[in-house]
């Protein structure tokens, strides 16, 4: 009999196919199998946000907030988890506190619990109006570490800020290891420091980008993990987290056995490895091997392919190792960011302009000039003072938290969207994401939005289609969507090179 239970977090509903296969499974595809998946007795099952939102609006012309209440709908007791990018919400930006407010409020009455709530720079004034408000509406206020490596990123400094997010209300704390560099004996470190210095529960979230996730999660629990992510088998590997099965198996017999039934999740693991054959095909990175560059480069495997196409779009591909060699570089410049979305986007691309322009900060881009002014939040460390300068000009950097300079959001959008808006929930749509909401709005208007419970089938691209792609699979997995905002800074500096604007 376990004395002290691993409790599990699922990745499978959200992180698992984002990583892998381009966030574009769709409800649908997830119904047959939320029965077996309410069976199964999980802390949580990680099902929205992230990417999610973004994907279902665009992609999958579905309502998310559709899915949220179909879900729990089927699934009545298993609680439900989401990724935050505190004022970010589910945004590559910052948003107005009164959006923040609203969508915690509507994302808890329709069914969400656990608010896993990051910020791209650790900078707790981004996460404290979201936790502010999780908590006055009842939802559980996970807050985020972004673990990294620099100079500035010590054991020390993870520890104090779990401190300071622990005195801001939060009741748990997750270690999250987006890029895969939390080794197992730094994890268990990490684990038991925050054990008994914080004092809360503490949750790990790692993937298996760099090879190690399974020895990642054995050790944070022997140093007392209370919860760790892992996904179904059928989604896990490659820049997914470490399969379900094994951690279970892992642990069977032991003080920290999860109690959670293989052969119910191997029943699970064969409807997704089907979903993922015959209705995800087109999304297959082709590379699922362990990407020893993460920890070269401490950049997420994701980061690695978004440079390489940009490079590619600009018949580059030759300068990659000078990208690789001035991304460190940039990144130091900027006080070394964590480097998760939206900061390794903005990282990247300037290291990327840099060597393009055979000449650094030649150009700048708009999201390096607001990240320079503090728009996106307080650095870890200081700026280089000459890209300040070269950013900025005469113009002084803001010192408050960058929301304070918002105008309030919800009524203006409310206005904007209209009649096409149904809901509250329709006005925080098109609030976060514009022109993906209205597309969505119209095509419901002209009845041309298929029912939320037919899977949307993406069969496997023609063989020539799937031949040309190969090059680029065999750099690295793509995060797709995540490449998009990337992409535009680099549209940009195409168009400039054109002699366009």
């Amino acid at each position: 009999m376990a004395t002290n239970p691993l409790r599990i977090t699922d990745t499978i509903l959200r992180d698992a196919h984002q990583s892998l296969l381009a966030t574009r499974m769709s409800t649908g595809s997830m119904l047959p199998v939320l029965p077996k998946l309410e069976r199964v007795g999980y802390h949580s099952l990680e099902m929205w946000g992230g990417a999610t939102f973004d994907t279902a609006l665009r992609f999958l012309h579905e309502d998310p907030w559709e899915r949220l209440c179909l879900l729990r709908e089927k699934m009545p007791t298993t609680p439900f988890q989401m990724l935050l990018r505190g004022q970010n919400i589910l945004g590559y930006r910052h948003y107005p506190d009164d959006i923040v407010e609203k969508f915690v409020q509507l994302s808890v009455k329709n069914g969400m619990n656990i608010f896993r709530i990051f910020d791209a720079l650790n900078d707790p004034r981004n996460m404290a109006w979201a936790m502010e408000c999780v908590k006055k509406y009842g939802g559980h206020n996970q807050a985020a570490i972004c673990y990294t490596i620099s100079p500035v990123h010590t054991m020390e400094a993870f520890v104090e800020l779990g401190k300071e997010l622990a005195s801001m209300g939060a009741d748990s704390i997750c270690i999250k290891d987006m890029a895969a560099l939390c080794t197992p004996y730094v994890a268990y470190e990490l684990t038991k420091r925050l054990k008994e210095e914080v004092g809360l529960p503490v949750q790990l979230h790692t993937h298996n980008t760099s090879g190690f996730a399974v020895g990642t999660l054995i050790k944070a629990a022997e140093a007392g993990v209370d919860v760790v992510d892992t996904a179904i088998s059928a989604l896990a590997g490659g820049t997914s987290q470490a399969p379900t099965e094994s951690i279970v198996a892992t642990f069977q017999g032991t003080e920290r056995d999860t109690g959670l039934d293989l052969s119910l999740l191997n029943d699970i693991a064969g409807h997704f490895r089907e979903v993922r054959t015959k209705h995800l095909a087109q999304f297959e990175a082709g590379l699922d091997t362990a990407d020893i560059r993460v920890l070269l480069y401490q950049m997420p495997g994701g980061m690695i392919s978004n440079l390489v196409n940009q490079l590619r779009q600009q018949g580059a591909e030759n300068r990659w190792e000078e990208v690789l060699k001035e991304l460190p570089r940039v990144r130091e410049d900027m006080g070394y960011p964590p480097l998760v979305t939206p900061t390794s986007q903005i990282v990247g691309t300037q290291a990327v302009l840099n060597v393009l322009m055979n000449e650094r900060y030649k150009i700048i881009s708009q999201e390096v000039r607001d990240y320079c002014k503090g728009l996106y939040g307080r650095p870890p460390a200081p700026l280089n003072p000459e890209l300040v300068k070269k950013a900025l000009g005469d113009e002084e950097p803001i010192s408050g938290r960058p929301a304070d300079y918002i105008e309030p959001g919800f009524e203006k959008a409310r206005a904007e969207i209209g009649n096409l808006a149904h809901s509250e929930e329709d006005v925080i749509s098109y609030a976060l994401f514009p022109n993906q909401a209205r597309e969505f709005f119209e095509l419901r208007e002209a009845g041309q939005v298929p029912p939320i419970t037919e899977p949307r089938i993406f069969p496997a691209k023609p063989a020539e289609e799937a031949a040309k792609a190969a090059p680029k699979a065999a750099i690295a997995p793509v995060r797709r969507l995540e490449r998009a905002e990337e992409e535009r800074s680099l549209w940009r500096l195409s168009a400039r090179l054109r002699g366009g604007r």
